[in-house]
């Protein structure tokens, strides 16, 4: 009897050893899925954060550029959603939110780069410490939600019971094409490393608009008509304006504003036949910045080419923009 007893106990211990041992390899993957979908949804809020700044600080301003930037801001954060709160029980829902997570990312990563580098819709991003945040963002997301997507799927079926049914493409993805799209998936990511630092290297070179304005003996202002009205140029013909919160003495632009608006600097060429009083502040770097009736001068970098007003009325960089009338 005793002998018996013992027996039974040591099958127990041992079943009970066994059941552990299986559990814990079950759980181990869920607990991976589940940080890996924690992450993934916080990066992917992250950027629709830093989109949603960006578009209540002026981008909402931008014809065409504006609205996709909210649509950025929805789609970051239904996505983000998503992936954060579809259990993996449902793998099929699960991977689909997580691979529609990671193309939102390259998707939203290539815009920038196109934008900063050839420019998108008639806006030419610049290099700024956001976009570089952002785009470092989107990569991990895209990295983080592939891995998710490409995850094994939760064993559901106990250890002594009944086998499961097969799970069906994508609920489980036969591991040959997991390190096919493992391998892809790092090659996209390693790509779009290499291309972003890439085209952020080349971002610190000036837009037409940002040149030299000027001739050995001054800075040369000019004029044009566009739109019927006339305003001052450079002396290449691109668009002067100027930024509501200056004031005739100082300059509110700096920083990235700057770069976005470069400052018309210099001293003012002799007899330009203007109306107005072309006069000259100082800046923090000691540099001059012309002005014109009291408006410090700007460039805008989204002007491609002579002619173009595309600055004008728009609320960016923490203020509205003018273009500058020449009989102002």
């Amino acid at each position: 009897m005793t002998e018996r007893q013992d027996m039974t106990r040591l099958t127990t211990v041992r079943g009970a050893g066994r059941a552990a041992r299986e559990h814990a390899g079950r759980t181990a993957p869920g607990w991976a899925a589940v940080i890996l979908r924690v992450a993934g949804s916080g990066l992917l809020i992250a950027t629709a954060a830093i989109h949603l700044d960006l578009y209540l600080t002026g981008y909402r301003t931008i014809p065409t550029i504006g609205w996709l930037f909210l649509l950025q801001v929805i789609a970051a954060f239904g996505l983000g959603l998503a992936v954060l709160v579809i259990p993996s029980r449902f793998a099929i829902a699960s991977r689909l939110a997580a691979a529609a997570g990671a193309g939102f990312a390259l998707a939203t990563l290539g815009g920038y780069l196109l934008s900063v580098w050839t420019g998108l819709f008639g806006f030419k991003e610049v290099r700024t410490t956001a976009g570089i945040v952002a785009g470092v963002i989107e990569v991990l997301a895209f990295v983080v939600l592939a891995a998710l997507a490409l995850a094994p799927a939760a064993a559901n079926a106990p250890a002594d019971g009944p086998a499961a049914a097969p799970a069906r493409f994508p609920a489980q993805i036969p591991p040959a094409a997991t390190r096919a799209a493992g391998l892809t998936a790092a090659g996209l990511a390693v790509a779009a490393l290499v291309l972003f630092g890439l085209v952020l290297a080349g971002a610190s070179s000036p837009a037409p608009a940002a040149t030299a304005t000027g001739t050995g003996t001054g800075t040369v202002l000019k004029t044009t008509t566009i739109g019927g009205t006339t305003v001052l140029t450079n002396a290449k013909g691109f668009t002067l304006y100027s930024f509501a919160p200056d004031t005739p003495t100082a300059s509110k632009c700096y920083g990235s504003c700057a770069v976005y608006w470069p400052p018309v600097t210099g001293t003012p060429a002799a007899g330009q036949g203007l109306p107005g009083k072309v006069t000259t502040i100082t800046r923090t770097d000691g540099s001059h910045q012309l002005t014109y009736n009291g408006h410090p001068l700007y460039t805008y970098i989204a002007d491609t080419a002579p002619g173009q007003a595309r600055g004008n009325n728009i609320n960016l960089n923490g203020g509205v923009w003018h273009e500058v009338p020449a009989s102002r």
